[in-house]
């Protein structure tokens, strides 16, 4: 029988909430004022991103870059989760505690502003170094914060990253190399991302509108999500099962059959020990592009029988990418462990033939009557294939 992991306490910062507590709220509301028109870089084209407005606390000066944003969401978010390492630290000892992260882009936010010096004057800023864009250096920064030396190592599976992150964490406890893992993910809207999704043609203009016929694409979001994963019981939430597939069909695109999603999310219910009925939400992967729409769409279809009660969180946090699964976990934790009811789903109510199964009924309005889920999934899929689901709650 494998070994418990539980969950502690999300720590986190995104446009919906400097908290738990706070993002929790703006789910169940539908509250989308994060949500800012920023205009993209070099267009005087404006978009829906969804910005931290609030001012994040300066880190340790002695870090390379640690004043840059990313790292400040990062640290924001791991203030919160200090206590829960401190006293893990005092059952565990340094060389027990590990650190997975996962993130897509970490290092652009100071190449863009090295290179531009330059271009301008031929030389790159005196404090710059490639050592910024190591995939690396966010572990290392967190493994640095806590004075840990067990395993610490970044994890890029795309907006799939949070996700894998926390399933490599409890592989580790699992197999004994750690007693206790920090794990969860972190990004920023940088200028590259931003254009990059630009130049894919999947952002949105308007407020995102996942599984409407009306979608027009996504909404790019920052944020910064932990757990500390923990073999003995830190909270009631436990890790029951984690599944993942690569469809590996496109680059960017999902299957069209929807298969490598439902693969990874019959995996976490294999590994959990649970039925498709044993489900009471899922926090959908729900990007509002139109591939990604109908892919999970056939993904559900094909793993349960009965629709459970479903939403996306995206049109509130917007995409936090390699931050997301992270995220749509710590929001499935405050569901379980709360009992106020379950997010709602933000759209304009107009359904999509092409999304079988979603046809009706099934989307949270906050009033679903599924108000005390005890098992919630959260399901995250990514470039490159990436399909990562987690099932947590209590058992």
């Amino acid at each position: 029988m494998k070994e418990k992991v539980y969950l502690s306490p999300p720590a986190l910062v995104c446009c919906a909430g400097l908290n738990r507590n706070e993002l929790y709220e703006s789910c169940l509301s539908g509250n989308r004022r994060g949500m800012v028109m920023t205009e993209l870089p070099g267009t005087n084209k404006q978009f829906p991103v969804g910005l931290i407005r609030a001012n994040l606390p300066e880190t340790e000066k002695e870090f390379p870059f640690a004043n840059s944003r990313i790292y400040r969401l990062i640290n924001a978010a791991l203030e919160q989760l200090a206590p829960a390492v401190e006293k893990a630290l005092s059952k565990y000892g340094t060389q027990k505690i590990g650190v997975c992260f996962g993130s897509c882009d970490n290092g652009s936010e100071a190449s863009l502003a090295a290179h531009k010096a330059f271009l301008a004057s031929n030389a790159f800023p005196k404090n710059y170094s490639l050592t910024f864009q190591s995939g690396a250096l966010p572990a290392e920064f967190i493994a640095r914060k806590f004075n840990l030396c067990g395993p610490a190592f970044t994890i890029a599976t795309a907006c799939a990253s949070g996700a894998s992150a926390i399933m490599r964490g409890a592989e580790l406890i699992q197999s004994g190399v750690c007693s206790a893992v920090i794990a969860g993910g972190a990004d920023i809207v940088s200028p590259t991302v931003f254009s990059g999704f630009y130049a894919l043609e999947a952002i949105s203009d308007t407020l995102c509108n996942p599984f409407s016929k009306n979608r027009k694409g996504i909404n790019l979001g920052e944020g910064a999500s932990f757990f500390l994963l923990d073999s003995e019981q830190n909270s009631p939430i436990e890790l029951l099962g984690a599944g993942e597939s690569s469809d590996a069909h496109h680059m960017t695109a999902p299957g069209t059959d929807g298969d490598g999603p439902a693969r990874a999310m019959k995996a976490a219910l294999l590994d959990a020990g649970l039925k498709n009925d044993h489900i009471d939400y899922v926090n959908l992967h729900g990007t509002g592009t139109e591939l990604n729409d109908k892919a999970e769409a056939l993904a559900m279809k094909a793993v349960f029988d009965k629709m459970p009660p479903a939403s996306s969180t995206k049109p509130v946090t917007g995409h936090t990418l390699g931050a997301a699964g992270a995220l749509e976990a710590a929001i499935c934790w405050m569901a379980v462990t709360e009992k106020r009811g379950i997010p709602v789903h933000c759209w304009d109510g107009v359904i999509d033939e092409d999304s079988p199964g979603f046809e009706s009924g099934v989307f949270s309005d906050g009033n679903s009557g599924a108000g005390a889920p005890s098992v919630c999934m959260s399901n995250s899929f990514a470039f490159g294939g990436c399909n990562v689901s987690l099932i947590l709650g209590e058992r």
